[in-house]
C-alpha cells in the first residue's frame, strides 16, 4: 500500500500568523507562482496580476491576513526570516505607491483593492481554500496557476491531470517505517519494540542525518518557547477591530509577584520556584496557551502545531512538562515534539487538519490529541497509551466548530487552546492510568469518525464565518 511521507518539519513549520491554511498557504503559494514564472522565463514579462481568492480565503481572508499574505509572498519575502515588525510599512508602501516588486525584482503596477479579488460567492470543487494568480504579459499573453491551502502550511497546486503536493518534503521519499494508521504505527512500534518517537527519529533518516534532525526540532523549539515569552511580556490589544485584551501578560505579571528576571531561562526557573499548587499550574498552562495565540493574532511568528489557530496547544503543553514535569532536557523535548508530528501526520492522511474542511475539531482537536500522545511517551506511557490518549483527546473535541467573530482568529480561537491544552493532559493522565486493553474505541476509528463529521457538517460552520459564534455575537467592528 502506497503511503505519504510527512516529515517532522512538514507538521511543524515556522510562520507569520494569524492562519497557517489562510496566511502561511497562500504566502507560500505565492512564493511559488513567482517561482514558477522565474522558470518559465517569463518574470521579467509580467505587466499586471490578478489575485483570485475563493470560499472560505474570500469570506475571512480579510480577518486572516490573506491578502497581506500575497503580497509578501509575491513580493519574495519569506515567512520563516521576514522582520514581523515590517509588515504593516511593506504593505502600506505597496497600497501608497501602487508598486509590487514581484519576486524583489520587477516591479510592476498593482492596487491591492482592485488586484486581489475576494469572490465569496464562488468555491472551487478542490477544497475551500482556493486561490488563482492570473498574469498578463506584455505581449497580451496570459498565464495562471490555481493552489489550495489545505492547512497547516500545506499547499496543493492544481493541474490537469490532478492535484500535487508542492513545498513539502514528500516528494520521491521512501520510509523505513511507512505509516498511514495508527495500526501501521502500533505494529512498526512491536515490530522493532522501539518508542513512537524512535520510530519517528528513524524515518527522519531519509530526509537528513539524526543530528540534523535533533537540531531542527530544537530550533522548532526555540521558537515555540520565544512565542511563550515574547507573548507573556507584550501588554495592549490586539488588531483587527475586535479591541480584544490581551491576557497573558496581566497573568504571567499576577503570577510573577513582583519577582524579577532576564530573559527565558530565569522566567522558567521562576516559575519552577513557584511550587506545584493545581491552581498556579493551571493559571500557567492557559498562560503559555494565551501567550502564543495572542501573538499569533497580532501577526507575530509562530509554529504551526500542527496549525497556526491552534499554535498554542503543543507549546503549552511542552512548556508545562519542562517546568513541572522535569522534562526540561533536551532529548525529552525532541521526542515530545517527534512523537506529536507523527500523530498528527495520522490525523492529515486519514481526515484533515484544515478548519475549513473539518472545522475546529481538525485545528485544536488535533493539535490536542498531538500534544496528548507526546506527553504519555514522555511520562513514560507506552505505545498503545500514546494512542489512547491522543483518541482521547480527540474524542471530546469531535464536532467543534470553526466560527470566528469578524473573521479573526481571536474569539473563540485563542480560549480554545487554553481548553485543548488542559484536555491533552487529562487525556495522557486518563491514558497512564488505564489499560488500553479495554479501550473501546480506537485512533484509527476516532479519526474515521472525525473525517464522518467533517463531511457530515454544514460549511457555515468551517471557518467562513456565517455561523455559530460569528453571527451570533453583537460586536461592531470598527477596521475589518
Amino acid at each position: 500500500m502506497s503511503h505519504e511521507a510527512i516529515s517532522v518539519f512538514d507538521m511543524f513549520k515556522i510562520g507569520i500568523g494569524p492562519s497557517s491554511s489562510h496566511t502561511l498557504g497562500p504566502w507560500r503559494a505565492a512564493q511559488a507562482f513567482t517561482q514558477k514564472l522565474t522558470q518559465k522565463n517569463i518574470l521579467d514579462k509580467v505587466q499586471g496580476i490578478e489575485i483570485l481568492l475563493y470560499g472560505s480565503l474570500a469570506k475571512t481572508g480579510i480577518g486572516h491576513g490573506t491578502d497581506i499574505a500575497v503580497q509578501l509572498g509575491l513580493s519574495g519575502d519569506d515567512p520563516v526570516t521576514f522582520d514581523v515588525n515590517s509588515i504593516a510599512a511593506k504593505i502600506a508602501d505597496i497600497k501608497v505607491m501602487s508598486k509590487l516588486l514581484l519576486a524583489s525584482r520587477h516591479e510592476i503596477d498593482f492596487i491591492p483593492t482592485d488586484d486581489i479579488e475576494f469572490l465569496i460567492t464562488e468555491t472551487l470543487p478542490y477544497h475551500p481554500n482556493a486561490l488563482t494568480f492570473l498574469v498578463t504579459l506584455k505581449d497580451g499573453e496570459t498565464f495562471a496557476e490555481t493552489y489550495y491551502s489545505i492547512g497547516g502550511g500545506f499547499v496543493v497546486q492544481e493541474t490537469k491531470a490532478d492535484a500535487v503536493v508542492t513545498g513539502s518534503s514528500q516528494d520521491s521519499i521512501s520510509l523505513r517505517f511507512p505509516i498511514n494508521t495508527a495500526v501501521e504505527l502500533l505494529h512498526w512500534c512491536r515490530t522493532t519494540g522501539m518508542n513512537i518517537s524512535d520510530v519517528v527519529m528513524e524515518n527522519e533518516t531519509s530526509w537528513r542525518s539524526e543530528a540534523d534532525t535533533r537540531h531542527g526540532v530544537l530550533f522548532i523549539w526555540k521558537i515555540m518557547k520565544e512565542c511563550i515569552y515574547r507573548g507573556c511580556h507584550t501588554e495592549g490589544y490586539l488588531p483587527g477591530g475586535l479591541n480584544v485584551k490581551r491576557r497573558a501578560f496581566d497573568v504571567n505579571k499576577r503570577l510573577m509577584k513582583g519577582k524579577s528576571y532576564n530573559g527565558y531561562e530565569e522566567w522558567l526557573q521562576e516559575i519552577k520556584n513557584g511550587g506545584q499548587n493545581f491552581n498556579y499550574i493551571l493559571d500557567w498552562m492557559s498562560c503559555f496557551a494565551l501567550a502564543v495565540n495572542e501573538e499569533n493574532a497580532s501577526f507575530g511568528r509562530v509554529v504551526t502545531a500542527p496549525t497556526n489557530g491552534a499554535a498554542g496547544v503543543i507549546p503549552a503543553v511542552l512548556q508545562y512538562f519542562i517546568a513541572f514535569c522535569d522534562g526540561d532536557n533536551e532529548d525529552k523535548i525532541c521526542r515530545f515534539l517527534l512523537t506529536a508530528s507523527e500523530i498528527g501526520s495520522i490525523f492529515k492522511k486519514g481526515a484533515t487538519i484544515s478548519a475549513a474542511m473539518g472545522g475546529c475539531q481538525a485545528e485544536i482537536g488535533v493539535s490536542s490529541a498531538m500534544a496528548a500522545a507526546a506527553l504519555t511517551e514522555s511520562m513514560g506511557g507506552t505505545q498503545r497509551q500514546c494512542l489512547m490518549a491522543a483518541e482521547i483527546a480527540m474524542e471530546h473535541h469531535l464536532g467543534m466548530t470553526c466560527d470566528p467573530i469578524g473573521g479573526l482568529v481571536q474569539i473563540p480561537c485563542i480560549e480554545r487552546n487554553t481548553m485543548g491544552a488542559i484536555k491533552a493532559i487529562t487525556a495522557s493522565q486518563l491514558a497512564l492510568q488505564s489499560t488500553p486493553d479495554f479501550a473501546k474505541v480506537s485512533l484509527d476509528g476516532v479519526i474515521k469518525t472525525m473525517w464522518d463529521t467533517a463531511l457530515d457538517m454544514n460549511s457555515k460552520y468551517k471557518e467562513t464565518a456565517d455561523g455559530g459564534l460569528a453571527i451570533n455575537i453583537p460586536i461592531s467592528l470598527s477596521e475589518c
